[in-house]
């Protein structure tokens, strides 16, 4: 192992590379130095050029951060990632057709690093039928020149499975916390672990270079054993960065790194508007013991919620980066948690995530059409890409798909418990069809799973037919302001009821009285345990 300043790293990439990153979203293990001295020697160079990108999770701070920092033409030939929404400039470019853009789901990419690590052909799974990323569809491509089959349909046994083919990785940027002088790495500080092994291994394996920047060195032989993430044996280069960030946000928490649990009382109360008031119906899905991820956007807010109405202890909340109870950041800081439990590498979550261990998936959705598809990958002339979003929606064992009525500036109010509506927004969001697949409402149909699509003013749920209206907010007219509104006829249940006046009026929703009386699941017949014999 080498110790080497940012600067002289990258000069070790060329152009042509394939470059692999770790880290995830805003700031969270991110080797943020490192690519902002691979830009710094483009912009003076002109080189490195062509090279293509691999991060399975978006990267940035939603401006020139992460993954912004490489966002010039020129720079790079190609993209391939969970997401562009941390990195608006690189969806720019592939609007353009600057480069190739490609986004597949981040688990997928994520669990394709343990496939290479091994030396295995590619991964082989469900994840990605019947959407976008299906090559009967668009195989995930996002820009024109994107004509690369990346991932192949094959028949297995008889049943229609995804390729994901491999990558050859030239070298890779990684982060922790800790290195020591033999190169051995721990990530304590870091709000996440991602999937920063399997990468080093994956580059190794292809005779790449491992670089990993860190916070601080210690001598050899210092570092607790058990707490290296990535071992010496496959790190080449440190870069130490003394100023390094736990996220673009957050200079350092304790609560996102394990080190303590703050009071309830220190998450944040949401204000009471309209993304409160979904977040509030979605939470009350919750059941007794729960298994639930909560994806970015909306749905992040079910965390607070649950704080809030003292129930995070009746519940298990996820999140895809691999935390395991507590509760999930939101905004710009999601991915990262407090109060968990447990942290697993990437990988493994998504492993738990694709056999069906999830009970609930509380997702946003950009738009959803009559059929029950859903988009979150690409609208409103955004790339923005799945994330974690396909792993998660189509094994779960109910989605809950939650969202704005419509797109643009909107004002509510709710006297007396009752939605008045002072000024909807102007964009339609349940469509006739939408733009791109991200969720199959068909397949989720043919496996018989539970969906529903939540908003502000109304809920629906996937029925035989299609999209069935089953509930409406207090004060709305059904034909004025909610079929007015869609691009479609929904079916009206004919048990149609009104949404729970509860979730339009301040204070608690008491929703721990909610859960007492909800039958706690058992998870395996084998823990109905037979009585002893008296």
């Amino acid at each position: 192992m080498q110790r080497v300043t940012a600067d002289e790293a990258v000069r070790i990439v060329r152009s042509g590379d394939t470059v692999l990153f770790g880290g995830s979203g805003g700031g969270h293990a991110v080797p943020e130095a490192l690519m902002a001295a691979l830009e710094k020697r483009f912009l003076a160079e002109g080189a490195p050029a062509n090279i293509t990108a691999v991060h399975p999770v978006g990267l940035g701070n939603g401006k020139g951060l992460g993954a912004g920092h490489l966002a010039h033409e020129g720079l790079l030939k190609r993209v391939v990632s969970g997401t562009f929404v941390n990195s608006p400039k690189i969806s720019d470019l592939a609007l353009a057709d600057k480069i190739e853009g490609y986004t597949l789901p981040q688990g997928a990419l994520s669990q394709l690093m343990r496939e290479i690590a091994a030396g295995r052909a590619g991964l082989l799974t469900k994840t990605g039928l019947h959407t976008f990323v299906d090559p009967r569809q668009s195989g995930g491509r996002q820009s024109r020149s994107a004509r690369e089959d990346l991932v192949e349909l094959v028949n297995f046994r008889g049943e229609d499975y995804l390729f994901f083919k491999p990558f050859h990785f030239d070298v890779c940027f990684l982060r922790g916390t800790t290195a020591d002088e033999d190169g051995n790495v721990t990530m304590e500080e870091e709000a996440v672990f991602g999937e920063m092994l399997s990468e080093a291994q994956a580059t190794r394996r292809c005779g790449g270079v491992v670089i990993v920047q860190v916070k601080r060195m210690a001598r050899a032989g210092t570092l607790p054993a058990k707490q290296v993430k990535i071992p010496g044996i496959l790190v080449d280069l440190v870069v130490v960065e003394p100023q390094q960030s736990q996220t673009y946000d957050t200079y350092y928490s304790p609560s996102y790194a394990g080190e303590l649990k703050i009071p309830l009382s220190d998450i944040p109360v949401l204000p009471l508007d309209a993304r409160k008031i979904i977040a509030r119906r979605a939470a009350l899905e919750l059941f007794p013991d729960a298994i639930c991820n909560l994806g970015s956007g909306i749905s992040t807010g079910i965390a607070n919620i649950a704080a809030e109405e003292d129930v995070l202890d009746n519940i298990c909340l996820t999140n895809e980066q691999g935390l395991i109870g507590g509760a999930p950041a939101s905004g710009n800081e999601a991915g990262a948690a407090r109060n968990y439990a447990a942290l697993v590498d990437q990988p493994y979550q998504f492993d738990f995530y694709d056999g069906g261990g999830l009970d609930l998936a509380f997702l946003s959705f950009a738009e959803f059409d009559e059929a029950g598809n859903v988009n979150v990958s690409r609208f409103g002339g955004r790339i923005v890409g799945p994330g974690g979003f396909i792993n998660i929606s189509q094994n779960a064992k109910t989605a809950v798909f939650s969202g704005t009525f419509t797109a643009g500036k909107s004002a509510f109010a709710w006297p007396g418990g009752r939605m008045k509506i002072d000024q909807d927004g102007d964009g339609q969001k349940v469509v006739k069809q939408v733009e791109q697949i991200t969720f199959s409402g068909q397949y989720a149909r043919s496996r018989g799973q539970r969906v529903l699509y939540i908003t502000e003013r109304a809920v629906f749920q996937l029925g035989e037919a299609g999209v069935e209206l089953i509930e409406i907010a207090p004060g709305v007219d059904l034909e004025r302001d909610i079929v007015a509104r869609m691009g479609f006829k929904p079916t009206i249940s004919p048990q149609l009821t009104t949404m729970d006046a509860r979730l339009f009026q301040p204070g608690r929703l008491r929703l721990s009285d909610d859960l007492i009386k909800r039958q706690r699941p058992q998870r395996s017949p084998r823990l109905d345990m037979p009585k002893a014999a008296e």
